[in-house]
């Protein structure tokens, strides 16, 4: 899609040309008059004047005698008397002969030249002005300079637009979206039937899943005009601007029909209306009313399909949602595994890659990436690749975008001191080595004490096989406890605990709660719902609706969840410790080791205990 961006011209342009055009009108129109007073004197004088040759210009009259002096400044006139040498000497004076000297014109003529015509001249070009700005701009409610015009932005058909082919991992939305294009290319097959086509179609999801670009693709698809505009921008300082912006966006769309046009982030208009006591004389307000009244009101819109986008739906005013005017919602979730091999490939197509990177493999270490992410992990890795000196991307570099991604980049100026190195060990080892003793869990790839930026000394990576849509109370239960694991770790090679559990902490009390509040997993307050979810799509905060004394009793049975997984991570560690030292030690003089590493050490027979580091000798190195 080519974006189409009218022509500006400055408001000097045309004031220019219209000074310009005054300019030539009295060069070429208005009477030169010689704006010299007359003076009357006698046949004497004006032959002194002519012996002395004083003339300048002479025009002889019938029985007056017009003349100026030598450098043309005065005007003089005395009659004429009957003189057969007056035209000799006047020759010999040098003086020049001229048919007309001096001529009257109306000062009515005058005025209208000078004054009239360019008021009129700058009159017309006010007008012409005015109606070009109201033309463009909305109609004549709307003020100068734009404030009422949609800043829309038009895209017409070309041959390099974004096709479906462009949109990877989103199959439902675009199977969905299909239909659509069917309509715009050929409304008759529809019309014989009677079917009405959406007025509106709603893309909700979590921000960077591609909703922008599968409207785009729409209109590639269907090669009609797209007029794209966020929600914020109809929003102006004063009162009726933002209603004036939607006026202007219709009759573009409409005069451009068939088309789509989109809104995106149609929240910052569309929230639901709290009837306060200022009513409708609120600027959003105002707009979201102009905006419902365009989408289903009297005038019919046929042949505009609106297309817009939110990461919160449950915010949108019920006016908006209902049918007939946003009558289809559809969808734009996470990709699945298969939808993040596919949008990897399609964005390892724009870089030079090799040949042997398992896609597959690397969709799974990204699990729950959303397809902006993805598209940042390939460039991290085409980056990497670049500093590395190499001029194409491999495997590596993409597993290693994915911890820039997920952890942030490497610390190379945090230097830990041996004790903590040794406390990282164990903590991530503890994670690892719980979650490998456990079924159901999912299976350690990846293990690093590699201080990250986003204020992480270690992590601990584990990749599920599959897609994963449910969870058992069994596997959530193992996830707490592969959780406390780290701190079970240090409480147990060190006999003290340190502040590295904290995003641990926070990670076990979300889960435990929410299997409480929301999963219905406690025997005391069977199904009964105790929180809901606010904005699931950007962050999933949540609310109690209970009262106190079930607050506390909540509290009460999260904190004895924790503390029996808790104890299970240590009963596991405690008799593994074996395979728990010498794990640590390993990953101490690795730094970073892989999860193949991991179970490899972990299945083979111990040998040589006296050789694995003692809690004694770790803390002391």
């Amino acid at each position: 899609m080519n974006e189409v961006k009218p022509p500006k011209k400055p408001l000097m342009f045309y004031a220019t040309i219209a000074a310009m055009l005054i300019l030539v009108m009295n060069l070429f129109m208005l009477p030169r008059v010689r704006k010299m007073t007359v003076q009357d004197v006698d046949y004497a004088t004006f032959m002194s004047m002519t012996e002395n040759r004083q003339i300048g210009s002479v025009q002889i009259d019938g029985d007056e005698i017009l003349f100026t002096n030598a450098d043309d400044t005065r005007l003089y006139r005395t009659g004429a008397i009957e003189d057969p040498e007056l035209v000799e000497r006047l020759y010999a004076s040098g003086a020049h002969f001229s048919s007309k000297i001096y001529e009257d014109v109306s000062p009515i003529v005058t005025f209208l030249f000078s004054w009239i015509l360019p008021i009129l001249i700058f009159w017309l070009l006010g007008r012409w002005l005015s109606n070009r700005l109201m033309s463009r701009e909305g109609g004549p409610n709307s003020l100068m300079f734009g404030m009422g015009k949609s800043n829309a932005k038009i895209y017409v058909h070309s041959s390099d637009g974004i096709r479906f082919a462009d949109v990877a991992g989103e199959e439902e939305a675009k199977e969905n979206l299909t239909e659509i294009v069917n309509y715009l290319k050929n409304p008759s097959q529809y019309q014989e039937i009677g079917a009405r086509m959406p007025k509106g179609i709603l893309l909700v999801g979590p921000p960077g899943t591609g909703k922008t670009m599968l409207a785009k693709a729409v209109a590639g698809e269907a090669a009609v005009p797209f007029f794209s505009m966020s929600g914020s921008e109809f929003v102006e300082m004063f009162v009726g601007m933002g209603a004036s912006k939607v006026r202007d966006l219709f009759r573009q769309a409409k005069e451009k029909a068939p088309c789509i046009v989109f809104i995106d982030e149609i929240d910052a208009i569309g929230k639901k209306r709290d009837g306060g006591a200022f009513g409708g004389n609120d600027e959003r307000e105002q707009t979201l009313n102009q905006l419902l009244t365009e989408m289903d009101g009297f005038e019919s819109n046929n042949g505009v399909i609106i297309l817009a986008a939110t990461n919160r739906p449950e915010s949108l005013d019920p006016a908006l949602t209902r049918p007939g005017r946003f009558d289809r919602r559809v969808p734009v979730e996470l990709p699945d595994l298969q939808g993040r091999i596919d949008i990897l490939k399609v964005h390892a197509k724009k870089i030079r890659i090799s040949d042997d990177i398992d896609f597959e493999k690397v969709a799974r270490m990204a699990s729950g990436a959303s397809g902006a992410e993805l598209a940042n992990i390939v460039n991290e890795a085409a980056l990497r690749a670049v500093r590395s000196g190499r001029r194409f991307a491999n495997e590596a570099d993409m597993e290693d975008s994915i911890e820039v991604v997920i952890a942030g980049y490497q610390k190379k100026n945090a230097i830990l001191t041996d004790k903590e190195k040794w406390t990282v060990a164990y903590h991530e080892i503890g994670h690892a080595l719980v979650a490998a003793m456990q079924t159901d869990s999912a299976p350690v790839t990846k293990i690093t004490i590699i201080p990250r930026t986003s204020g992480a000394l270690g992590y601990t990576m584990q990749v599920d096989e599959g897609n994963h849509y449910l969870m058992s109370r069994e596997e959530l239960e193992n996830k707490i406890a592969t959780l406390t694991g780290g701190r079970a770790a240090e409480e147990l090679v060190f006999g003290t605990i340190t502040t590295g559990a904290s995003n641990d902490i926070e990670q076990a009390t979300r889960i435990a709660r929410s299997m409480i509040t929301r999963y219905g997993m406690s025997k005391n307050f069977d199904m009964m719902a105790l929180e809901t979810v606010n904005n699931q799509y950007l962050g999933g905060d949540t609310t109690l609706v209970c009262g106190a004394e079930t607050v506390n009793e909540v509290d009460r049975q999260v904190e004895t969840l924790i503390r029996r997984q808790h104890g299970k991570a240590t009963e596991l560690l405690t008799r593994n410790r074996a395979k728990l030292d010498e794990l640590a030690k390993h990953l101490y003089s690795r730094e970073t080791i892989t999860g193949e590493e991991f179970m490899k050490i972990l299945n083979r027979h111990e040998e040589g205990k006296s050789e694995n580091a003692s809690p004694d000798a770790a803390t002391a190195s």
